[in-house]
């Protein structure tokens, strides 16, 4: 849904828990990690929270949606994850849109697009494959400006004052 000034239209509780995924991202801001953060709904109840933690874990798989996979997996007693939704702060990667589509959620809400490596409509869509046996709804840009301000922010902060390489 588009609204009058040609942005997503927001839903209360895609807001609501889109702020529970920002909140994660600054999670994995003070531990030094790309502030990324993922939540797993299920009957408007949170069943799987989680932040990137690849730098504190040194594991290149340590991204927040398959952490909050994991744990919503465990919640539910399956890896089936039917009737669930995942707020995602940033547009997942490949190996996490294969992962949504693996674990068979029926939604999938994101922040802001990735150019470089989201696989969810930008560079590639995994998640809406029709070559696959399964398919998630996606609504993104949902508060993809206060999404795309703490990525932002973080990677400037990253940089040598001067602009030149180190």
């Amino acid at each position: 849904m588009i609204d009058r000034n040609g942005e997503p239209a927001l839903n209360d509780a895609d807001e609501r828990f889109m702020r529970k995924a920002i909140d994660a991202a600054l999670i994995a801001e003070e531990n030094g990690d790309v502030p990324i953060g993922a939540v797993i709904v299920y009957q408007n109840q949170v069943i799987g929270r989680a932040w990137n933690q690849r730098e504190q874990l040194n594991d290149p798989t340590a991204h927040a949606e398959i952490i909050a996979l994991t744990q919503a997996a465990s919640f539910v007693g399956s890896w089936r994850l039917h009737g669930c939704t995942m707020y995602v702060t940033l547009e997942p990667c490949p190996m996490c849109a294969g992962a949504l589509v693996l674990g068979r959620l029926d939604r999938l809400v994101y922040g802001c697009a990735d150019p470089k490596t989201g696989a969810c409509g930008s560079l590639y869509d995994i998640v809406r494959d029709e070559r696959l046996n399964h398919r998630l709804e996606v609504t993104s840009g949902v508060l993809a400006t206060d999404c795309a301000a703490l990525l932002q922010a973080f990677f400037r902060a990253r940089r040598p004052a001067n602009g030149a390489e180190q």
